[in-house]
Order: C-alpha cells, then sequence, then structure tokens
C-alpha cells in the first residue's frame, strides 16, 4: 500500500481536512504512518480523540517520526492513546509486511 485508499465521502469537514493532511505531511514515512491510520480510523475517532490526532498531525515530521521509532522519547503531553493507537497500528503494519 502506498498510498490513500479511504474515501473523504461521509466524512464531515473536519475529518476530511485531517486525512488529507495525514497523507500530504513532506515526508513519505508519516504520510504511510498517519495516512494509513487515518484510513483505518478517521471515521470512529472520537471528537476527544480527534482533538488529540489533530495535535499530533501538528508536530513536525522528524520530531513525529522519532517519537513513532523509539529514537526519541515521547513528550509526557503528546504520550496519549491516541498516541499509542497510531504507533501500536504502525508497528503492527510493520510486522505483517
Amino acid at each position: 500500500m502506498s498510498g490513500m485508499t479511504r474515501s473523504s465521502e461521509g466524512l464531515d469537514r473536519r475529518r476530511r481536512k485531517l486525512l488529507f493532511h495525514c497523507w500530504h505531511r513532506g515526508i513519505r514515512e508519516m504520510d504511510l504512518i498517519m495516512g494509513r491510520f487515518a484510513d483505518a480510523h478517521i471515521g470512529a475517532l472520537s471528537a476527544a480523540e480527534l482533538d488529540d490526532f489533530e495535535e499530533l498531525a501538528a508536530v513536525a515530521d522528524h520530531k513525529l517520526l522519532g517519537w513513532f521509532t523509539g529514537e526519541f522519547e515521547v513528550p509526557a503531553e503528546y504520550d496519549t492513546p491516541v498516541f499509542r493507537k497510531v504507533r501500536d497500528f504502525h508497528w503492527r503494519l510493520q510486522e505483517s509486511t
């Protein structure tokens, strides 16, 4: 899988905007991590989870990638259940390939 597989059809404006942003980050690795998660889960996230996911999406790619790979320690304010969902989703995909 190398690109967006979910249509934004049926999503509210907030979710459409976030889905697009997750697939157009700047670093391809982050497109794949954030974009794949968004494809799979954007429609089911609660409003509070969307808040956390939007905060993650606002972090610079190099920091976020370091957090996901374990290169950098995740600051407490970003070590949320949503961060752990994205991280775990990414690692499950990595293990299955």
